[in-house]
């Protein structure tokens, strides 16, 4: 059997009750060495077989769970933060599939929602912003053309940007470009959650100086709306006292 866990934002005490569980029964555990904390390697018991994918194949990842499954042992896949947004993880279950070894998700915490703990964030303030775009500058990987940084900033909601701190100088000119001002308040987040956290609070015209100041070249997530300076919202209406709810009647 083979379990994808994720790993949470960074910090060792935030991946899920049933993830450390998951890692304390794994024969073979199969980590992202370049992004989770190696802390959590500490959840293992005694005798599991450790690898570090940041320097394997996807062909030989597959090769290990194989071997695994065939000796009858327990694999946990541990991938950075939750496993469902970047993290190249349906490829690995079509390979399992087509060798028929069975697996399950064990879901994780990823990095907007630790970088917002860190900043005390809400990125969903009524009268600001009721949505969150999740998405990253295109690189090496493309990106579809209806999904470029100047389309979702169209938007002017908050938006959680990864995988582009080596790009910020073009991804200020974009977000510029598709509608945001270029006072709108941004944040950068190097390692949330980790020991080594950076969190520097921002505007979208100030992000490349503000990245350049702190040498932040990878590993940071950048936040961007006015969500983040949490200002001129307005009060939820479920806890209004004239709002009904299927708990508690209106007052007059």
């Amino acid at each position: 059997m083979v379990y994808f866990v994720g790993a949470g934002t960074g910090a060792a005490d935030l991946i899920t009750v049933r993830g450390m569980r998951l890692l304390g029964q794994a024969d073979v555990i199969i980590y992202a060495g370049s992004l989770v904390n190696p802390e959590l390697l500490a959840y293992a018991r005694e005798g599991c077989k450790v690898y570090n994918s940041a320097k394997m194949t996807l062909e030989e990842v597959v090769q290990v769970m194989r071997q695994a499954e065939e000796e009858g042992k327990t694999t946990v896949r541990l991938h950075t933060g939750e496993p469902s947004i970047y993290g190249a993880v349906r490829e690995q279950m079509d390979e399992l599939e087509r060798f028929h070894i069975p697996y399950e998700s064990c879901p994780g915490v990823s990095a907007c929602f630790g970088a917002a703990a860190s900043l005390n964030l809400e990125y969903t303030l009524p009268g600001i912003s009721q949505s969150l775009i999740i998405t990253r500058m295109e690189g090496r990987t493309k990106v579809p053309e209806q999904e470029s940084i100047e389309r979702f900033a169209a938007h002017q909601a908050s938006m959680a940007i990864y995988l582009s701190a080596g790009m910020v100088e073009e991804l200020s000119r974009r977000l510029v470009a598709g509608g945001y001002r270029e006072d709108t308040p941004a944040a950068l987040v190097y390692k949330a959650t980790w020991p080594q956290e950076e969190a520097y609070v921002c505007t979208v015209g100030t992000l490349y100086p503000t990245a350049v100041e702190h040498n932040i070249t990878n590993t940071a997530l950048i936040l961007v709306g006015d969500a983040i300076a949490h200002q001129h919202y307005q009060k939820s209406r479920l806890y209004a006292p004239d709002f009904s709810t299927g708990f508690r009647a209106a007052k007059e």
